[in-house]
């Protein structure tokens, strides 16, 4: 998956907004990003075939780019 890809599926289909998202985002300074994102996160992220991805390293991510690191 490339960063475009990445980032367009993180604003579409896990935080869906229209806010711009970049790597350099901390999550803790995206609203959207709550409980739900988290576990639509990890829904797409095993859809994409990546299904090491667990709670607890999710959970570990302080960026946007942390996340695209578990599914890139």
């Amino acid at each position: 998956m490339t960063k475009q890809e990445f980032i367009q599926k993180m604003q579409e289909d896990v935080l869906d907004t229209d806010v711009e998202i970049s790597l350099e985002m901390a999550l803790a300074d995206v609203e959207e990003w709550d409980s739900l994102s988290f576990v639509s996160f990890i829904a797409m992220a095993k859809e994409s075939g990546f299904i090491n991805v667990n709670r607890d390293v999710v959970n570990e991510a302080k960026t946007v780019k942390d996340l695209f690191e578990l599914v890139k």
